[in-house]
């Protein structure tokens, strides 16, 4: 792996489990239920200049970042709420670079999306408890992807998510010794 594919993906590429059993699940709402609080934790102390610097050349800035967490991560609580209701519906994509690219995204203090995230988070920790295995395996299609998966599978993605972004900004912050 190239040192450019090491900083796009410090983690790792999201890896589709085959089989996500009830304990790997557990783990996945921990992630979920933890990411708030740690991410507060991690960005609680920077600047704005510190907010404005990317994660790496050509990448989107710890603003960006903590932005597209909020609209992310609202958007899949919504797809998953879908998913319940709805029989595998036919999700709507949007274009995440371009939405990073918007005002609300590039020049607004990160609180008002930290608190989005934390709200988020805790209502779909919430759901996430309540469900059955028998709601776990709905599903819903992503057209970009053009196929459908179940609930455990976008769990892991999005667990992976919260970690995958989490450890862009923890790298920049050794990085520059913050």
């Amino acid at each position: 792996m190239s040192d450019l594919e090491k900083k796009k993906f410090p983690i790792g590429p999201f890896e589709a489990p085959e089989n996500i059993c009830d304990i790997k699940l557990d783990e996945h709402i921990k992630v979920i239920k933890d990411f708030p609080g740690k991410l507060k934790n991690l960005i609680e102390n920077f600047s704005d200049d510190q907010l404005d610097t990317p994660y790496r050349e050509g990448g989107w800035t710890v603003r960006q970042l903590v932005n597209h967490l909020a609209d992310s991560h609202i958007n899949s609580f919504m797809r998953f709420k879908l998913a319940l209701t709805e029989e595998n519906p036919t999700i709507k994509p949007y274009d995440e670079a371009k939405w990073a690219e918007l005002q609300d995204s590039i020049n607004m203090p990160v609180k008002p999306a930290m608190r989005m995230i934390k709200g988020t988070h805790q209502r779909w920790v919430a759901l996430l408890k309540s469900l059955t295995n028998k709601q776990f395996a709905r599903t819903f299609n992503h057209p970009e992807q053009n196929k459908s998966n179940d609930l455990r599978f976008y769990l892991a993605m999005y667990a992976w998510h919260c970690n995958h972004h989490y450890a862009h900004i923890e790298n920049l912050k050794n990085e520059k010794g913050w």
